[in-house]
Parts: structure tokens; sequence; C-alpha cells
């Protein structure tokens, strides 16, 4: 890594970019109709009939949304079994992210017709009417996390990091500015040990970055703006350097905070998925046993 990590954003061709486009668009229509056409057909049901979980409408809502469900839980065995569904044509990834978005949106909305949009009573019932909010909600909230913290992180920061790799690189910050601070005179040395190293010790997760990618930076670097007017043009040179490693270690902890987040989401949205599952196979078992 060099003293100040560089930009490495790729662009995808405008034919790429036009083609992502005409899809997303076809999939936020198709979603549209379908709602419209669920909603068209809720009013109707319940206009000439009553509308419960037991009733042959009741129990179709019911039956799509079980079916929708399990759609959109196939994506995350096709997001582990890429070269599978590479090697027999199993659709674009694209497809299947819309699929998961808006076929668990429509899987909340089917469910709540099939309990004619009331809590529904016993146990297990409530617990999957619940939780079954609960991960369309996170799922969502994860979809914004994902549009936004990328493009914050691209704009703001202008740079790319692993997440993998955040530790590593601030070990390699740690130790070129542990040399740099070694050759310098003692002003630079106290600032490097009060100011640097307490922040190069290890990544760091600061709330501030979700409402200021920069932290504060500039207002962090007026101590060495101050020391700088004190000195001889070869330790300018070289507190230079150091505000360099220390900006860049801002730009990390700014990277290791928002994309924990982004990982932190998962643990809200892929467990209560799995349990509403096992949830949905207990009440389909409830209702062909009884």
């Amino acid at each position: 890594m060099s003293s100040q990590p560089r930009a490495r954003l790729r662009k995808r061709p405008p034919s790429v970019r036009s083609a992502a486009r005409l899809t997303a668009r076809r999939w936020s229509w198709g979603f549209v109709m379908a709602t419209s056409l669920c909603l068209a057909t809720y009013g109707a049901n319940w206009l000439f009939a009553e509308v419960s979980p037991g009733s042959v409408w009741g129990l179709a809502y019911g039956t799509a949304a079980a079916l929708l469900m399990v759609a959109a839980a196939l994506y995350g065995m096709r997001r582990r079994a890429l070269s599978l569904a590479s090697k027999y044509r199993l659709g674009s990834a694209r497809n299947w992210l819309y699929l998961h978005l808006y076929g668990g949106a429509l899987f909340l909305l089917l469910m709540l017709m099939h309990s004619a949009f009331r809590i529904p009573s016993g146990a297990v019932n409530w617990w999957l009417w619940l939780l079954s909010g609960w991960t369309v909600a996170s799922g969502l909230f994860g979809l914004a996390l994902q549009q936004w913290i990328p493009r914050t992180l691209g704009s703001g920061l202008g740079l790319e990091v692993v997440y993998e790799r955040v530790g590593e690189l601030v070990g390699e910050l740690r130790d070129k500015a542990e040399a740099l601070a070694a050759t310098s005179v003692e002003p630079v040395q106290a600032l490097y040990a009060r100011r640097v190293a307490p922040e190069l010790a290890a990544p760091k997760r600061r709330w501030i970055y979700f409402l200021d990618i920069t932290g504060g930076k500039q207002g962090q670097l007026k101590e060495f703006d101050y020391l700088r007017r004190f000195l001889s043009s070869e330790e300018k040179e070289k507190l230079g350097e150091l505000a360099r490693l220390y900006k860049a270690k801002l730009d990390l902890d700014a990277h290791y905070t928002l994309q924990t987040a982004l990982r932190g989401w998962l643990w809200a949205h892929v467990p209560t998925s799995m349990v509403v599952l096992i949830l949905l196979i207990l009440h389909l078992g409830a209702v062909f046993y009884f």
C-alpha cells in the first residue's frame, strides 16, 4: 500500500449501464402491476365474500405467499452455488436479486391478505406474521445501505479498500509512521506519540462517519498545520508525509465503520429469514395436518 491509497473505481460501459437500467425498470413496473393486481383482487374479494385465512381465496393468498417466499429464499442458494448457476444458465445474478427483493415484498403483501390484514392467533402464526414484517423491512433497509454506503465511500473518499485487509493496511501505515517519526525532530515525535500513534494502534469505528464521511478530517489536521510553521524544509516534508499517513488511517476507519455496518445488517436479516422459512413450514404442516 502506498502512503495514501488511490482510487480504483471501475466504470461499466454505457451499454451495460443501459441494460441494467432497462432490467431495473422492467422489474419495477412488473412489481407495480403485480401489487395492483393483488390489491384489486383483494378488494373484489372483500366486496363479495368474507375474507379469512381458511377461505378459498385466503388459502390462495397463502399459497402464493409461500411460493414467493421460497423463490426469494432461492437467491441465497444461488449465491452459494455460482458455478452451478453459470453452468446450467439459471439466470443472471441481477434478475435473481430483483426476484429476491420484489418477491419478498409481494410475499409480505400476500401474507397480510391471507390473514385479512389482522394479527393472527396462535404462537406460530403470530411469530410468522411478526418476523415476516421484520424480514422484509430489514431487507429494504439493507438495500438502502447497499446503495448508500458504496456511493458515499466512492464519492467522499475516492478509494477502494477490501474490508478483510483493513487491519493489515493499518499495520503497514503504523510501520511507516513509526519509522518516519524515529528520524524526525522532537516536536514531530511528540505529535506522533500524542496524536498519531493512538490512531494507528488498530482500526476504529466512529459514528461520525455516518454523518460526515471525512470524519472532520480537516479539523484534526490543524495541529499539523500549526507545527509546520516552526519546522525546517526537511522536517516539513517529514511532517507532511506523517499527515498523509494519518489521513489514510482516517479513510481506512471510514471504510471499516461503514463496511462493518453493511456486514452487520446481514445478521439482522439472514437469521430471521431462516426462522421465517421454518415457521412457514410448520404453518403449512399444521394446515395440511388439521
